[in-house]
């Protein structure tokens, strides 16, 4: 599976898999990200969190930004769940 950013939505097409809000909301560094890119930094967050923090405002950062990843995560899952369901839509019965 590629690895890079594309320059569509996870859903295939040029929007966001659960609208334009969503991605605004998304700083620009992790928007651009594929889904694996934002899994394994969110995974390198959580593991950050989970040792402790050198300060509460460094946690407060990592906290947030682990969110976004998440929020970029689930709408890579979403578009992949949209495109399997036009999929099934258009293959023949038997």
């Amino acid at each position: 599976m590629d690895n890079t950013p594309s320059d569509t939505s996870p859903a295939g097409d040029s929007s966001p898999a659960d609208g334009a809000a969503s991605a605004a909301a998304l700083p620009a560094d992790i928007a651009s990200l594929s889904y694996e890119q934002a899994r394994d930094e969110l995974v390198s967050v959580v593991a950050e969190l989970e040792q402790g923090a050198s300060t509460l405002e460094r946690s407060l950062s990592l906290w947030e930004r682990g969110e976004a990843l998440a929020r970029r995560c689930e709408e890579w899952l979403m578009g992949a769940r949209e495109r399997l369901e036009a999929a099934r839509r258009q293959a023949p019965t038997s």
